[in-house]
């Protein structure tokens, strides 16, 4: 398979390692410095497209990549405001496009398990609930992606709480702290507190390549597919 990278820092090189390492070509490596290279014969060859930068620019990485006729994997947060005008781009044939807010296996299996548990505890309403993410002082959106698709689950879950916020919550609100930390990768803890114990499951993330293999393998998985996926499909979920 002919790879493009798009973003080509500390988690473009990871990725680079893990695909070459799976048999896969390198074609075209994008970063700030040569953003004409998206017109260039070499990313225009590319089966798939994988992407992760940062939040202010990765939506016309989309853009760019979709006019090349070149699919998208990414892994970028932040941008989540623009998603219903990717769908529909997706929807229409414009794209094909797949997201996760984490490639992480561990960290989708941590997905499903935090809705599983939220469900429980939907009957229980003397537990409040809340989170914490800490990653390294690179990133720059908070919370997290992962703690939002995290805070997401619960609110679909559990009745009693209708948003997430940063701030002092409300009664139907979940707090969110982010903290950035010298160069974790990534941990997020889900605490329920009631006024005799907690119940809290936690996923921490030891490096960037358990992040760089998912979306290796969810490129693998999208060829030869259309449209809009997400990692909930590739792994049944």
């Amino acid at each position: 398979m002919k790879i493009a990278l798009i973003g080509y820092g500390k988690m473009g090189k990871a990725i680079e390692r893990i695909a070459q390492s799976r048999g896969h070509e390198i074609v075209s490596r994008i970063d700030v410095n040569n953003q004409a290279d998206f017109s260039s014969e070499a990313f225009k060859s590319a089966d798939i497209a994988i992407e992760f930068t940062t939040p202010a620019t990765a939506f016309a990485n989309y853009q760019k990549a979709f006019a090349a006729g070149v699919p998208v994997v990414s892994g970028s947060t932040g941008w989540l405001e623009k998603m219903p005008e990717v769908k529909r781009m997706c929807d229409e044939g414009k794209a094909t496009m797949f997201y996760s807010s984490n490639f992480s296996i561990g960290v989708n299996i941590f997905f499903a398990v935090n809705k599983y548990l939220a469900n429980i505890m939907n009957r229980f309403g003397q537990y409040d609930v809340a989170m914490k993410e800490i990653h390294h002082i690179h990133k720059l959106d908070h919370p997290s992606g992962t703690a939002i698709t995290l805070a997401e689950g619960i609110i679909e879950n559990i009745d009693r709480k209708e948003a997430w916020t940063e701030a002092q919550p409300k009664d139907n609100e979940i707090k969110i702290e982010a903290e950035r930390v010298g160069e974790v990768p990534g941990t997020h803890i889900v605490n329920y507190t009631s006024a005799v114990d907690s119940i809290k499951i936690e996923h921490e993330a030891f490096s960037r390549d358990g992040f760089a293999l998912g979306a290796v393998m969810a490129a693998e998985w999208m060829q030869g597919r259309k449209g809009w996926h997400t990692m909930d499909e590739m792994l049944n979920l």
